[in-house]
């Protein structure tokens, strides 16, 4: 029998392969997506159960899992909103065909990416995760959207090439300890050797890992793609691509960190890794203020908290930085639920154009507004706990990092809520309903539904984390530092 995460990655691909084929018919193949997406999303949750090891090119340990399961859920989470926004979207047959498809296969890569024990093979299932992304960013036709798609390839096919670099020197330092073939490429193999290795050729590697998928996981100075793509591409894109590609693409600096941190003559990343974070959070923090298109406003988002992540990681806190990546995927893919609703009701994601949702719609403007609030790191979400942390954690080890951090999280948190006051609150703009959306029986469910579920998720993980996944966590924990 195939192992369970061999069969976590190969179900959406057997699936994307089906809806590339089947002519659709109506809302068929929006179902068979989220029919796709729900196995998809048992698979990942028992996985939780799994035992860990290495089952071929899989590796299950308790840094993955978690970020698995959230994949399942966030992947259900948008096959659902899709179901019910298809429709707005205009697609003749073949991009509907080439949309699903392309869903199911960034599926299938992330869950890839995320399992792999082999560099090669997760550098393969990030660039098959960002080539979907391209395709379902491009799908439109639009000017604009070829223009972001060309920028989101051009700007992450430089990082994957010189991720390939730092890949190829990671197996050469390697080489001379584990031999020829396979093992010089796995993480568990790597960790073993890594205190023996060439201390320079080490320390290359991470820095090209680092740039290279940094440029993925949406790190400044090359994050520039991520605002156009999330602007762009089909609505449920935005939720996906900041809930799920960034975290991928982090976690391949995080494992290479791993290994080049056990070097005592290396490079130390952990500086890089906090350098590369506060860029990201202050350049983003300010981005905020000037942003008049709500979704490109919440990509910039992403660049922040991912900017957040990147420190926590950096000053050896990985318990507060898995707690907030994990915490950032659940509230904003909840946010972008709701600002991809609200553009259908209103006609726009103008954030001039979009207002008084609590008055007018009070489910999904409540739902919003808590999101947004949770993205600025109030309670009860889990930003709240883990940026607590990640400020505790700075003023024991590196006291200068208050003051930038502060400023960064301040300013960031003052721009959310002024676009939280100017979405949900006052007086309700005019609708002007996109055609075709929401046009399954339950209407406005199939959006507030999936954004309050993934909001109680993200306040569960803050305040009441249940024991074995705390436990989880502790261990990731232990393997990141």
């Amino acid at each position: 029998m195939m192992p369970l995460p061999w069969l976590v990655v190969f179900l959406p691909w057997l699936g994307a392969v089906a809806l590339a084929l089947a002519p659709p018919r109506g809302r068929l193949p929006a179902l068979v997506n989220l029919g796709v997406a729900g196995g998809f999303c048992a698979l990942a949750l028992g996985l939780l159960g799994a035992e860990h090891g290495v089952q071929g090119w899989t590796r299950t340990d308790a840094v993955n899992l978690p970020l698995v399961a959230l994949s399942g859920l966030i992947g259900l989470a948008s096959a659902a909103f899709s179901a019910a926004t298809l429709d707005c979207e205009r697609f003749d047959g073949l991009r509907a065909r080439a949309y699903h498809a392309a869903f199911q296969i960034f599926l299938g890569a992330q869950a890839l990416a995320l399992l792999s024990d082999n560099l090669g093979v997760m550098w393969v299932a990030i660039e098959i995760a960002t080539l979907s992304s391209v395709l379902m960013v491009a799908v439109h036709g639009t000017p604009s959207a070829i223009e972001a798609a060309w920028k989101f390839f051009v700007l992450c096919g430089v990082g994957i090439a010189l991720a390939l670099f730092g890949t190829i020197l990671l197996y050469l330092a390697a080489q001379p300890l584990v031999g020829q073939g396979d093992p010089g490429l796995s993480w568990g193999a790597l960790r073993a050797v890594a205190a023996h290795c060439d201390p320079g050729i080490l320390s290359l590697a991470f820095v090209f890992l680092l740039v290279g998928y940094g440029t993925k996981a949406g790190l400044v100075p090359l994050h520039a793609w991520l605002p156009d793509a999330e602007a762009e591409g089909p609505l449920p894109m935005s939720a996906v691509l900041s809930g799920l590609l960034l975290n991928a693409a982090l976690l391949a600096v995080l494992r290479a960190k791993a290994v080049v941190g056990l070097h005592p003559g290396a490079l130390a990343p952990g500086p890089l890794l906090v350098g590369f974070g506060l860029a990201s959070l202050l350049l983003a923090a300010f981005a905020l203020w000037r942003r008049r298109d709500a979704r490109r406003l919440f990509a910039w988002s992403s660049i922040e908290h991912v900017g957040l992540s990147a420190i926590a990681f950096g000053l050896g806190a990985p318990f507060a930085g898995m707690l907030h990546l994990m915490g950032h995927s659940l509230v904003k893919s909840a946010v972008f639920f709701g600002v991809g609703a609200a553009a259908q009701i209103k006609g726009s994601q103008k954030i001039a154009e979009i207002g008084g949702l609590a008055a007018s719609h009070p489910a999904l403007g409540w739902g919003l507004a808590l999101g947004i609030a949770g993205l600025a790191g109030l309670p009860p979400f889990a930003l709240f706990v883990s940026e607590f942390l990640l400020v505790a954690q700075a003023a024991a080890r590196q006291p200068w990092l208050i003051l930038p951090l502060g400023l960064g999280l301040l300013v960031g948190a003052t721009a959310l809520i002024r676009v939280l006051q100017a979405l949900c609150l006052g007086e309700p703009t005019p609708d002007r309903p996109v055609p075709g959306g929401f046009a399954l029986p339950g209407g406005l469910l199939w959006a507030t539904l999936p954004l309050w579920s993934l909001l109680a998720l993200a306040v569960l993980l803050g305040f009441a984390l249940p024991p074995g996944l705390a436990a989880l966590l502790s261990d990731a924990a232990v393997l990141l530092e």
